[in-house]
């Protein structure tokens, strides 16, 4: 069984038959999306050459979309897979006075969480489509 594959991973901000865009509720993390293969891979290098281009540019385009809205210090992309198996990237803005920074979202948390305001979903996935 592949979460991934059972549920879209979170709000569904866009798709095709090829990927989705979600958004990841995770309040302490504003803007934290994921660009999901539609399809059950676990590796790269198992898409052609052209859709693994197809799906890093959908990756880029969050990426964009996320600086555009959110000017965060950085942005962390990160590819897993070791929990669930199934191809998908993470793009979180990260800021310097976020729980975790500059650490991992994933580790322990240095601080408590700072407010930041969440962008609705309906602005983020206009911006979002704005560059795909």
């Amino acid at each position: 069984m592949c979460e991934l594959c059972e549920t879209k991973g979170g709000i569904l901000l866009w798709e095709d038959d090829f990927l989705r865009i979600v958004s990841v509720e995770m309040p302490e993390y504003v803007g934290f999306c994921r660009v999901i293969l539609q399809r059950h891979l676990s590796e790269m290098t198992d898409l052609s050459s052209n859709d693994r281009n197809r799906l890093m540019n959908a990756v880029w385009a969050v990426e964009t979309a996320l600086r555009n809205l959110y000017k965060p210090t950085k942005i962390n992309l990160a590819s897993l897979g070791n929990v669930v198996p199934h191809l998908h990237w993470h793009i979180i803005p990260r800021f310097s006075d976020d729980p975790h920074f500059p650490q991992p979202i994933w580790s322990n948390p240095l601080r408590k969480n700072s407010y930041r305001p969440e962008i609705d979903n309906e602005t983020l996935r206009h911006e979002i489509l704005a560059h795909l």
